[in-house]
């Protein structure tokens, strides 16, 4: 039955849109849908950009992967839900870690009763007891050269043995024929629920890292069950387990029914309470039977999606901004009238494009990686593709960042100047010793957006003379030519994993490359100072040397930094509870879902008068 509003042309458009949209959806997931809606279960509608590349923690280093798996896998760690600034609790630990005077031993006790979820791996398919030997295994296997794992740059030369065990793994023909039981002797478990980490040097960072995905416990059973397909089989400890993965449609979870009695926080900040956002303290979690992830690469579709209320959070694509914004960052009428909030915040992000510094024709040519920054007109590009949402950027460190300087655009070479960019274009020719040829860009996306972006900077270039080819790659392909060092120029950037700038300084450091280090960035007096303050403690000493650190970065120019981005996220008011998170994958709350009550009545409703 047809709602109450009138249809105009337009809005028949848009139905028209959704109605084809759900067609193409059902014929990309052939008879695989996710389970009945109308169901009594209490069901999150959730939404994905790209397709994921894994779920297998040691492999996970982007946003989109990370979403999904972090509803599924626990680290030692955690961040309060409700507490800014942001602060550490446990998690999978009992407390948090005893740390010797040298600060080289860190002891974390366990928490019992821990359960992985039932799977076929297991014996008899119950999900066995978490154990310290857990946490050793996982991250053997990231250390593991037959895995093939991209988050190695976490553990690397730091944990007393594991670079030595990761030498051996060499040696070994197959990644079946790695001894896990092998010793590292900074990485013991005197019993099954304690854990003592041994380091090389201080590495004060750790505790931020133990609350990072790739750091989560994994069963061992789990890779010998299911081998290379483990990609496939995430099997964890988290309050979600799997249950359908249908590539490039949808991926459905269920309540994992072996997790253990955790609660809703009790105390937050001084508002949370006026906010609500207390009303559920000290009840138990998740509050959510299922979560459905479609995944949606066009903006339209996924905004037609939210407004008929079959998702439930989302971002604000470009072309519906002044549907959805008022002046004055208020909601609309119409947005207000159907209850829909809003929440604003700036993210600890930087976006560039990125220059691959082994490219023999950028490289070796910083006049033409300097022509191809003054090319580009960043408040021109955050205006059309981020409707003013975003601040040029300057450096590397965003400006919300404790260790930011404020003084850095004097030492940048952000700058809009194309008459300046043609003479840096012929110094780049006369280096080169000719025509440079044409370049080629790589961009994260094939959807409208990411076209559009890509002919925004193809014309940029052509202005002061310089050919460039765009490439269009869906998420997974993207990441996996930045991984091989397969591309010439790219558009990226770097969202914060925690807060600490030395985050980002690994972004730049030589041993990274190829990830994160996707510019295969080398400057020996960079590495000298980010290994000297990657072992210091919090000091105005070690916020100067990253300062000094980004400098040099500035002044060797591998790639042209964008912009740091303004985040706006709006969500219906059925879900309640809902407070972004900075360092939770793209700000829509990804790994917190558990905390989400849904009012499935007020869904309804709406969805009777609106779809």
């Amino acid at each position: 039955m047809m709602g109450q509003h009138k249809l105009s042309q337009k809005d028949f458009a848009l139905k028209f849109l959704s109605v084809l949209f759900t067609a193409v959806l059902f014929i990309a997931g052939c008879d695989r849908q996710p389970s009945d809606a109308n169901s009594l279960d209490i069901v999150l509608q959730h939404r994905l950009n790209a397709k994921v590349q894994t779920l297998d923690p040691a492999d996970i280093g982007d946003v989109i992967s990370d979403a999904v798996a972090e509803e599924i896998f626990e680290c030692l760690y955690q961040y309060h839900y409700l507490k800014r600034p942001y602060q550490l609790i446990p998690q999978l630990a009992e407390d948090m870690p005893q740390v010797s005077e040298d600060r080289l031993s860190y002891t974390i006790r366990i928490k019992k009763g821990v359960y992985f979820s039932d799977d076929a791996c297991f014996e008899n398919g119950k999900g066995k007891e978490l154990k310290a030997g857990d946490f050793v295994y996982a991250w053997k296997r990231i250390a593991n050269v037959k895995s093939l794992s991209k988050n190695w740059w976490i553990f690397d030369g730091k944990i007393a043995g594991l670079d030595e065990f990761r030498a051996y793994t060499k040696g070994c023909k197959s990644r079946g024929e790695v001894d896990y039981s092998r010793a590292v002797e900074g990485l013991q478990t005197p019993d099954d629920y304690t854990l003592v980490i041994k380091l090389k040097k201080p590495w004060p960072q750790i505790t931020y890292l133990l609350a990072h995905l790739p750091t989560a416990a994994i069963a061992k059973e789990t890779e010998d069950y299911y081998g290379k397909d483990i990609i496939s089989h995430p099997v964890g400890t988290g309050p979600f387990k799997l249950k359908v993965w249908n590539r490039g449609s949808f991926i459905e979870m269920v309540k994992n029914t072996n997790y253990r009695t955790v609660l809703y926080p009790s105390q937050g900040d001084a508002d949370d309470s006026v906010k609500g956002l207390l009303r559920d303290a000290g009840k138990p979690l998740p509050f959510c039977d299922r979560i459905v992830w479609r995944i949606v690469t066009e903006d339209q579709p996924r905004w037609l999606m939210f407004l008929q209320g079959d998702i439930d959070i989302t971002s604000i694509p470009k072309d519906n901004f002044g549907q959805a914004i008022a002046p004055g960052i208020e909601l609309t009428a119409d947005m207000k009238e159907r209850n829909i909030k809003l929440a604003t915040f700036r993210e600890p992000d930087t976006f560039w494009v990125g220059f691959n510094m082994e490219d023999p024709v950028l490289g070796k040519n910083k006049p033409l990686r300097l022509a191809i920054s003054c090319a580009i007109d960043r408040q021109k590009w955050i205006e059309l593709f981020f409707n003013g949402r975003g601040d040029v950027a300057y450096g590397f460190i965003p400006p919300i960042m404790p260790g930011y300087d404020p003084n850095i655009k004097t030492f940048s070479k952000t700058e809009y100047n194309p008459e300046k960019a043609k003479v840096l274009l012929r110094q780049a020719k006369d280096l080169h010793g000719g025509e440079l040829g044409i370049l080629k860009l790589s961009m994260p996306g094939t959807d409208t957006t990411y076209r559009q972006m890509g002919q925004f900077l193809q014309t940029a270039f052509l202005n002061i003379g310089l050919q460039v080819e765009a490439e269009y790659l869906d998420w997974p392909s993207y990441l996996e030519k930045l991984r091989t060092k397969g591309v010439q120029m790219y558009s990226s950037g770097w969202i914060a994993d925690y807060p600490d700038v030395e985050n980002f300084m690994q972004v730049f450091y030589s041993k990274t490359s190829p990830w994160p280090n996707s510019s295969n960035y080398c400057n020996a007096e960079f590495d000298k100072i980010y290994e000297m303050a990657s072992v210091m403690p919090d000091s105005n000493e070690r916020t100067e040397l990253y300062r000094q650190a980004e400098r040099i970065v500035v002044e060797d120019a591998p790639c042209a930094f964008m912009f740091h981005r303004v985040f706006y996220v709006m969500h219906h008011e059925w879900i309640e509870n809902f407070k972004p998170n900075s360092y939770k994958s793209d700000s829509f709350g990804y790994g917190l879902s558990k905390y989400y009550r849904i009012d499935a009545a007020k869904r309804a409703a709406y969805q009777k008068k609106y779809k």
